[in-house]
């Protein structure tokens, strides 16, 4: 195809309704030995097929935008029950360090996430812990009140016990001497015999 020939199909295919629509050109010589280019048929005239573009003027799409869900609500997580199992109320603790165990029961048992607490006179007693078994130490000598929590990860009470007393009697090395002697055997063995109190032998 000859210059001329491209230069008038590149202008036909920049017309978008012609390039789509009138896809047979003819082109012929005329009396002056022109080329000319024509969509109409005619004696002499050659026929030049040109393939229609597939150009699609393209519409944007309107963007949905999906608004982001709310968090649903977290899972209030119930227990039938919490309870102090040991001491029971109003017991007496007799020991000469303070020491005592405190165990808790809750039904069902704890959700993943959550804790036992124990409290002695509303303050915390040692920290929390997913066990419910709680060795305390040096409690004051006398009445106290009791309870225990569940809490969750946050710090949140979830369940409490209502206070109980108990009463720490710290007996001294003297009077568990005086409540139980010490015999022979028992210097360096108890710790309210010492060596050094044993009587020199006979």
């Amino acid at each position: 195809m000859r210059a001329a020939e491209r230069f008038v199909l590149c202008l036909l295919c920049l017309m978008p309704f012609h390039c789509t629509l009138a896809a047979t050109v003819y082109t012929y010589k005329d009396a002056d030995g022109n080329t000319v280019f024509t969509d109409q048929a005619r004696p002499g005239a050659r026929r030049i097929d040109v393939t229609p573009t597939n150009s699609v003027e393209s519409t944007p799409k309107p963007v949905h935008r999906v608004a982001p869900s709310a968090p649903p609500p977290p899972v209030q997580q119930q227990y039938q029950m919490l309870r102090i199992l040991t001491p029971l109320p109003d017991t007496s603790v007799q020991q000469e360090d303070g020491a005592m165990i405190v165990t808790l029961a809750s039904d069902p048992a704890l959700y993943p996430g959550n804790y036992y607490r124990v409290l002695i006179d509303d303050n915390p007693a040692g920290d929390p812990s997913p066990s419910p078994v709680f060795p305390l130490q040096n409690i004051d000598r006398g009445a106290h009140q009791l309870s225990a929590e569940i809490i969750d990860d946050r710090g949140h009470v979830i369940e409490r016990t209502p206070n109980q007393p108990f009463f720490m009697q710290r007996i001294s090395l003297s009077q568990k001497r005086r409540v139980h002697p010490c015999q022979t055997a028992d210097y360096g063995v108890r710790p309210e015999c010492p060596l050094s109190a044993k009587p020199a032998d006979d």
